[in-house]
């Protein structure tokens, strides 16, 4: 599982297949008990956070509006002075400058970040030799209590009857 979490870690650090890893993880909890990811005291929850994912999506976010207000200001001015066309300096046209880059800017959308953290909850019991060492381990001590109890029934009858 510690290969397999680290599998996860290094895809999306390389920004590899993080998607194949997750899921040959999740096959891999899902299928054995007694797989924690969150081991420890100062363990980090949710246990998988894909940190670098994460990161290249917000910095593709920001380019993204940088490059649609790169012509923002041009195209406020152009618009204002067709607006506006009286005064020399531009100050009459400052607050319909601002009212155009409020309006027509674009603006960063917010990535939820939960979409990138992941928890993995392994099974009570699978059909593995764990599992199946536990089935065995309980129906052992189910016959072995069975047989005293049995045993002790019969000398407290045998006692009885002398």
């Amino acid at each position: 599982m510690i290969q397999l979490r680290n599998d996860v870690y290094q895809a999306d650090k390389d920004n590899g297949n993080v998607n194949q890893a997750l899921q040959n993880l999740r096959k891999y909890v899902y299928s054995h008990m007694n797989t924690d990811l969150a081991a420890g005291p100062n363990a980090v929850h949710p246990p998988i956070q894909l940190k670098y994912t994460y990161e290249r999506l917000s910095q593709a976010e920001s380019k993204r509006v940088q490059q649609a207000n790169a012509h923002l200001y041009t195209d406020a001015q152009t618009y204002c002075q067709a607006l506006i066309p009286t005064g020399f300096s531009g100050r009459y046209r400052e607050s319909c400058i601002n009212s155009y880059v409020t309006n027509h800017g674009a603006k960063a959308q917010p990535i939820q970040k939960s979409l990138y953290e992941f928890d993995f909850v392994a099974p009570k019991w699978s059909p593995d030799l764990a599992g199946w060492s536990m089935v065995v381990s309980i129906l052992l001590l189910l016959a072995g209590l069975s047989f005293w109890l049995l045993e002790d029934f019969m000398h407290r009858r045998l006692r009885q009857h002398l």
